[in-house]
Order: structure tokens, then C-alpha cells, then sequence
């Protein structure tokens, strides 16, 4: 039966964990260009009712350029094995091993966060979402299910 909660966890970590990191990377954007939006003077006389402005979706692409192409590729993949590696980790008892793929996972993108600051902020959020996730629900199967 530990075989069966041990891949039931693993399909959560590495799969479900995509939506998690999608979701809190779209919130760090949507904190960006709020504040991006604040930067510019409001006239109360537009908005008088509000105390926090909604932003235009149209203002929001200008305001927060998108990504360029290219920057950060294989994401996707590499988030669901940095978190499958983690989850493993914490499920055989071997939390150092999750140093071992923070190194790996930053020694492999250092060229490209060099380059980019932006870049790099979306892959600290997005690593330590990602790990956040992996290792929380490693540690709750372990807890409760194993």
C-alpha cells in the first residue's frame, strides 16, 4: 500500500505543482503592474469612488512587457523533475539531496539570470514555489499517509 501512496504523491508533487507555480508567478506579474500602475499620477476626478484602481488589461501589457522569447526555456519540464527530485528526497529521508538540485538548477540557468533580471526574479519565485510545493506534499503524505 506505501507503493501506491508513495506514486500518489509523486503525481501530485510533479503534476499538480505546475497550476501552483503558474498561479503564484501570474500573482508576482499582477503585483508588478499594480505597482506600475500606482507609479503614474491618478486624477481623482477619474476615479473618485475607488481607493485601489482596476487596471486595463491593455495598460497592463503596455506597463509589463512580456517575456522575451526564448528567456528561461524548458521550464515546464524542468519544474515537474525539480519537483519529482524533491518530493523523493524528502520521501526517502535524504533532505540534502534537495541542495543538490538547487545547485544543478542554478549553476544550469546562471548564464541566462545573468542577462536578465527579470528572468531571474521569475526563477527565484518560481523555484521556490515550485520546492515549496514538492516538499509540502512530500511531507504531508509522509506524515499522514506512510
Amino acid at each position: 500500500m506505501d507503493i501506491f501512496w508513495i506514486f500518489i504523491t509523486l503525481v501530485v508533487a510533479g503534476g499538480a505543482g505546475w497550476p501552483v507555480t503558474t498561479f503564484v508567478l501570474r500573482l508576482a506579474r499582477t503585483v508588478d503592474a499594480q505597482e506600475a500602475l500606482r507609479e503614474e499620477p491618478l486624477d481623482p476626478a477619474d476615479q473618485p469612488q475607488r481607493e485601489f484602481p482596476v487596471p486595463d488589461p491593455e495598460e497592463v501589457a503596455r506597463l509589463v512587457p512580456p517575456l522575451p522569447v526564448g528567456v528561461l526555456r524548458g521550464g515546464l519540464v524542468i519544474g515537474v523533475l525539480e519537483r519529482l527530485a524533491v518530493a523523493t528526497a524528502v520521501l526517502t529521508g535524504e533532505p540534502v539531496a534537495i541542495a543538490y538540485v538547487v545547485a544543478i538548477k542554478g549553476l544550469g540557468r546562471y548564464a541566462e539570470l545573468k542577462e536578465t533580471p527579470a528572468a531571474a526574479e521569475r526563477f527565484i519565485i518560481g523555484t521556490l514555489t515550485s520546492m515549496l510545493w514538492g516538499a509540502g506534499t512530500a511531507i504531508v503524505a509522509s506524515t499522514y499517509l506512510l
